[in-house]
């Protein structure tokens, strides 16, 4: 199969590696002229996977319409809050008639304003195809270097193309799952990074393993609770795509949300952080959409809500835990949500 993967971040630039490894046409399109031109001189990510040369096969492209013609699948590889704007570009640079059948995201976050998750943004803007997401718990340098992994592919109906892409895509390094929880796959890939910035906060302040283990363990039932509540099913965030993903960015060193919540944790300011970044941490603007959701839909999500007073009120993160800490008592269940209940 021919692939597009439109975003030449880490994530886009190892999962074009990967694609190359599997034996497919790839064509890698930055989403800006300059970076498109330092990566076709130089054939490596020096800004964002320094290291991991790019092989013959995985074409440098600076104009998405010389790529889009032959591409059979688009992979979008860009933070949640440029996704609309991408999808205008693809729009605009599609050719009548072409082969396209599918267009998948691999970002990680909800709309700011809209709280639109990926794939809907992806069929507002190009309605014609069929869109989906693949997620899971994937570091971008070991997915470069063709450690293993397992992903999820989600798709907003079933389709005879999904199962073409998940057989194309899996191989010896990449195992993939199918799952018709196109809005659980999603809302697990964006919550986990709000619940990482938690745990980067306690990591920051030194609390150790059995706080950490704590917040992960609630961190995942309020991921349940949240995700019922907005139409996804339970089982789901259960899986690759909500603990999978969770454990993985919660714990990995190389996580930018953990590491963007240590940082907070030993006391620098959020404004500073978020201003002197190269890369995107997704959990940031995530809480604001989702408290604003849990909000207007009144689901208990209190996790989420101090990491929101966190981020956006200038609450300590030693503050949020005594808040957490000192809640009312009660009993634990495994009941995720009960309607009209906010089981918090």
């Amino acid at each position: 199969m021919n692939f597009v993967v439109v975003g030449a971040g880490a994530w886009g630039t190892a999962f074009a590696l990967h694609l190359a490894r599997a034996g497919h046409a790839v064509a890698l399109a930055p989403r800006r002229p300059e970076q498109a031109k330092v990566l076709a001189t130089t054939r490596e990510n020096f800004d964002y996977l320094p290291g991991l040369p790019l092989p013959p096969g995985v074409a440098i492209v600076a104009e998405l319409g010389l790529a889009l013609p032959g591409a059979d699948v688009v992979f979008l590889a860009c933070p949640a809050q440029a996704l609309r704007e991408t999808c205008g570009r693809v729009g605009a640079a599609l050719p009548a008639g072409g082969r396209l059948k599918i267009v998948l995201s691999l970002a990680k976050g909800l709309e700011l304003g809209t709280h639109l998750r990926p794939s809907e943004v992806i069929a507002a803007a190009l309605p014609e195809f069929l869109v989906g997401a693949l997620s899971g718990p994937t570091n971008a340098g070991e997915v470069a270097r063709g450690l293993p992994a397992a992903m999820v592919l989600a798709t907003a109906r079933a389709d005879d193309c999904a199962l073409e892409v998940q057989a194309a895509i899996s191989g010896a390094t990449l195992r993939v799952y199918t799952s018709g929880d196109l809005a659980g796959v999603e809302f697990g890939g964006c919550l986990k990074n709000i619940y990482a910035i938690a745990a980067g906060c306690c990591d920051g302040l030194k609390l150790g393993d059995n706080t950490k283990a704590a917040l992960l363990t609630r961190a995942l039932a309020e991921m349940v609770r949240v995700g019922v509540a907005l139409g996804a099913k339970a089982e789901t965030f259960y899986g690759l795509s909500g603990f999978g993903d969770l454990v993985a960015t919660c714990h990995g060193g190389w996580s930018r949300n953990r590491e963007f919540g240590q940082r907070l944790g030993e006391g620098q300011r959020v404004g500073e952080l978020i201003a002197h970044r190269k890369t995107v941490v997704e959990g940031y603007q995530t809480t604001a959409s989702f408290a604003e959701l849990c909000a207007a839909k009144k689901i208990g999500a209190p996790i989420l809500r101090e990491m929101h007073a966190i981020l956006f009120e200038g609450q300590p993160p030693a503050a949020a835990l005594a808040a957490l800490m000192g809640r009312g008592l009660k009993r634990e269940t495994t009941v995720p949500f009960v309607e009209g209940q906010p089981n918090a």
